[in-house]
């Protein structure tokens, strides 16, 4: 799923942060700063005393999409420059800010967490898909072009490819994880609820703060969607392997890996 995905990235466009910043940095807010005190908040009305519930909560809520959006705001119409701009920005922010926002308010919880295990496994979801990403990108484009890219692979092949790797990764994780969803539906229901409710407040404040800007939509759209996604497939693949083994044991980053 990730390494279509960072085929699109391009670290050029982030010199032109200085035409238009203000959706860029009213998403790098809504990515960063909201969801995280908000997930904080959800797990103390909700699930004190579920250290593995809460250790999921705050995987989810620390972790900014860096893949399936660039799609979505192609989907919805949106400024596709902000889109690959805040896309980039997003994978490269998420290498030096995740570990250290997950350990600390998983260390607000009084939780100790393995965060060798998070570095790990964040270098393996996001830092080897980008390291080919911009590897083959730059082969391809040395060997056939750059309009060879863009015109054949780039976009009839990426958009394509980046579906069918989304839809294919939402198969196997559930899949793999189905006896653990129907064995436990009062936890499923327990975490449902205030990850919901998480989505509704963190939506809602990115639709005000796009209003209260004055945003046009075709920007408006990419900070609403990059600003309430959250990078699903590394919360995922952790929480299932500390909900299997526990908290910080070494025998998750086995599972993390395989789950993939």
């Amino acid at each position: 799923m990730m390494y279509p995905a960072m085929l699109n990235l391009q670290a050029s466009e982030l010199k032109k942060l200085r035409k238009n910043p203000k959706p860029i940095i009213l998403t790098i807010l809504s990515n960063w700063v909201i969801p995280p005190i908000v997930g904080l908040v959800m797990v103390n009305l909700f699930l004190i005393g579920n250290e593995q519930l809460i250790v999921a909560v705050i995987l989810l809520s620390s972790s900014p999409c860096t893949a399936m959006v660039l799609v979505w705001g192609y989907m919805a119409k949106g400024n596709q420059e902000q889109n690959v701009i805040n896309t980039s920005l997003n994978t490269i922010t998420i290498i030096f800010l995740y570990v250290p926002i997950v350990t600390l308010l998983t260390g607000n919880q009084n939780i100790p967490i393995d965060w060798v295990l998070l570095l790990i496994s964040l270098l393996f979801f996001i830092g080897i898909p980008l390291f080919l990403g911009i590897v083959s990108k730059k082969l391809l484009i040395n060997s056939k072009g750059e309009k060879w890219f863009n015109n054949i692979i780039y976009r009839p092949f990426i958009g394509k490819s980046s579906i069918i790797a989304l839809l294919t990764t939402l198969v196997v994780l559930f899949s793999l994880n189905g006896n653990v969803l129907i064995n436990n539906p009062d936890l499923l229901l327990l975490v449902t609820i205030p990850l919901l409710i998480e989505f509704v407040i963190v939506v809602g404040y990115n639709i005000l703060i796009t209003k209260l800007s004055k945003l046009k939509y075709r920007e408006a759209i990419i900070t609403v969607i990059i600003g309430s996604s959250s990078h699903f497939g590394i919360a995922i693949a952790i929480a299932t392997a500390i909900a299997m083994y526990g908290i910080g044991s070494v025998a998750a980053l086995g599972t993390t890996m395989r789950l993939f």
